[in-house]
């Protein structure tokens, strides 16, 4: 009877042990439960969606700068490093977004217009935070990955956008496009 007892609370752990290396290798949702319900209300109306994007990764970056400038965040790296995933995660949705909206020939050069303004900002916090004086250099490195790859990402989307926007105008001109009402007229609705 022990030895059934001990194989027994051996598959026990194991089942634990895998059911934490599965949990941990999710991601976290970087959303709340209200964004995604305004997400999921927008979703035929590519400006109100995008623009809901855009706030939402803008969020995260707000969030970011206010947790480093408070001097009393614990476990800074981490905390750094989670912020930056989840404005990875809100970012890669927008492009994912913007994909989608191109596929359906969908009129999307306000939202564009919001977005290129978005990336130049986005670019320029994310450098800020890259070149920062005052961050030791073993806090960086806890992040540094993360933040190079969301640079590269944020500089090579901003480069496709505004290639996207002029295609837009072009395909716009041989009325080549769908015409979307909250795209049309520029104001979330």
């Amino acid at each position: 009877m022990t030895a059934s007892l001990l194989r027994a609370s051996v598959c026990v752990a194991l089942l634990l042990a895998a059911g934490s290396a599965v949990q941990a290798q999710r991601h976290r949702e970087p959303l709340t439960q209200v964004e995604i319900d305004q997400i999921r209300d927008a979703s035929w109306e590519p400006q109100k969606r995008l623009t809901l994007y855009i706030q939402f990764t803008r969020a995260r970056l707000v969030k970011l700068e206010d947790m480093r400038s408070d001097p009393k965040t614990k476990d800074r790296p981490r905390q750094t490093h989670d912020l930056l995933d989840d404005f990875q995660l809100l970012y890669d949705e927008l492009n994912d977004n913007i994909d989608t909206y191109v596929d359906r020939k969908d009129d999307i050069r306000k939202p564009l217009k919001l977005i290129i303004a978005a990336d130049t900002e986005f670019q320029a916090k994310l450098r800020a935070l890259k070149d920062a004086a005052d961050v030791p250099a073993d806090e960086a490195r806890q992040y540094e990955f993360v933040l190079t790859n969301i640079l590269d990402t944020v500089e090579t989307s901003a480069e496709d956008h505004r290639k996207l926007l002029a295609d837009q105008e072009d395909a716009a001109k041989h009325k080549k496009l769908n015409s979307n009402s909250s795209a049309k007229n520029g104001k979330p609705e």
